[in-house]
């Protein structure tokens, strides 16, 4: 087991890259196995769920090459099972974008109830209800979701909520079914939009993504393609309000700025400053950061992979902030850790009502899921003394060589195991 050491009080300066969207990765990476044409995905990120995705690809017959640790070939001619087990998806829980992907291709899927971080109930039945909207049979037994169709029929969706998983899941499956399917209240996240970007380059007809209407046209088959995804923004957010947090000036490249618009605009407002390029945006903190309500909403509003990172920047903001949670109801697990680092925080229902304090302090505390174990670094970075971030696995199924990209900005930052007492020492004489 590894954890991360952090000497805190640094401000960040320089360059960091972003890398590809995860989020985007793995409905790209499912709907790849939806031809019998090689499909070539660049701009991969090197992380868990993505390497977790591509073994429950090649467990049920297709052909994964990797070409390096960010581009991938897959070829969906082979599949030889329609069944993804729950060790696959208990890891993550996007494996069940396959069972969009093989209900349209085959007509026929078995999928898991899936897992992945535990912020909050995350049901299926807008899934379920696309599905069988098209034309399948679902069924729930001994834990997998089965959905199974003679034929799929193009039909008139509304979704009860504008659900990311299930507009892609039905998207996948509509691109192959017979006749048009319109889904209302469509996700609009961008990741959204590069999966609809990605099927159409293999020859599917889909129109309006990025909207709240997406219109698919079924066609008989997919081609081959040759795509890289887009740039990480919440991997880029995060840089931005660790820039911010430290009092640095970093410049973000590899972004869409308009991706990030709702989480330049909270910096704005709490008096960071923000510059926008074509393909980067420089973040420079200067004084005492100031207080802000947020909440988080559905794509273009500030992002709940986002939340638990501004809510660490706010720990020693001027004022009292209020970040209000309204996607995943357990969301708010990890304030009770950066109290141990002196955050002045009281949660009231689904709301954190953060007082700035001058300062944090360090100390030991465990990543209870994949954004708040990044907003623990983060406050690490800004906390005095040494803080040590436990359970970094959770960590490290969203961000690429995290601690790396943090050293290059200037952090004083390892990853060590967690038994070597020796590996702690040698970190705090280095920095000391």
């Amino acid at each position: 087991m590894e954890q991360y050491i952090i000497k805190g009080g640094k401000a960040l300066h320089g360059e960091v890259t972003i890398g590809g969207a995860k989020n985007a990765a793995l409905g790209i990476l499912s709907a790849a196995i939806m031809t019998d044409k090689t499909v070539t995905v660049e701009n991969l990120p090197d992380i868990g769920d993505i390497n977790v995705l591509l073994q429950a690809i090649e467990e049920i017959g297709a052909k994964v090459e990797r070409i390096n640790k960010h581009s991938v070939k897959i070829n969906g001619s082979n599949i030889n099972s329609m069944s993804i087990d729950y060790e696959f998806i208990r890891k993550i829980r996007a494996s069940y974008y396959l069972l969009g992907a093989l209900l349209g291709k085959y007509k026929k899927a078995q999928v898991a109830l899936p897992g992945g971080c535990n912020i909050g109930s995350r049901p299926i039945d807008q899934h379920i209800k696309g599905f069988e909207a098209l034309g399948a049979s679902v069924k729930i037994e001994h834990g997998m979701i089965q959905a199974e169709a003679a034929e799929l029929k193009g039909s008139h969706i509304y979704l009860d909520i504008a659900s990311v998983g299930a507009t892609i899941n039905i998207m996948m499956a509509a691109c192959l079914a017979d006749g048009i399917t319109i889904i209302e209240n469509s996700a609009k996240e961008p990741h959204v939009v590069d999966i609809a970007n990605f099927l159409n380059s293999m020859g599917a007809s889909i129109k309006g993504a990025g909207t709240d209407v997406i219109r698919i046209k079924g066609v008989k088959s997919l081609t081959g393609s040759e795509y890289a995804i887009i740039p990480d923004q919440i991997e880029a957010g995060t840089f931005m309000f660790a820039a911010a947090a430290t009092k640095g000036n970093v410049l973000v490249k590899n972004v869409i700025p308009k991706h990030l618009e709702a989480i330049t605009a909270k910096l704005i407002e709490i008096g960071v400053t923000v510059e926008e390029y074509d393909d980067s945006v420089r973040v420079i903190a200067t004084g005492q950061l100031g207080h802000t309500h947020v909440k988080t909403l559905p794509y273009p509003g500030f992002p709940t992979d986002m939340q638990p990172q501004i809510t660490a920047t706010l720990t020693t903001s001027e004022g009292t902030s209020i970040v209000t949670e309204t996607m995943f109801e357990n969301r708010l697990k990890y304030v009770d850790e950066l109290s141990r680092m002196g955050a002045n925080i009281k949660v009231e229902g689904n709301s954190a009502v953060i007082v700035g304090v001058q300062g944090l302090t360090g100390a030991i505390v465990s990543a209870p899921d994949l954004r708040a174990g990044a907003a623990l670094v983060i406050a690490g970075l800004i906390a005095e003394g040494f803080t040590i971030v436990e359970q970094v696995e959770y960590i490290e199924r969203g961000y690429e060589h995290f601690e790396r990209k943090m050293q290059g900005l200037g952090a004083d930052m390892a990853k060590i195991d967690i038994e070597d007492e020796k590996a702690v020492q040698k970190f705090k004489l280095k920095v000391s």
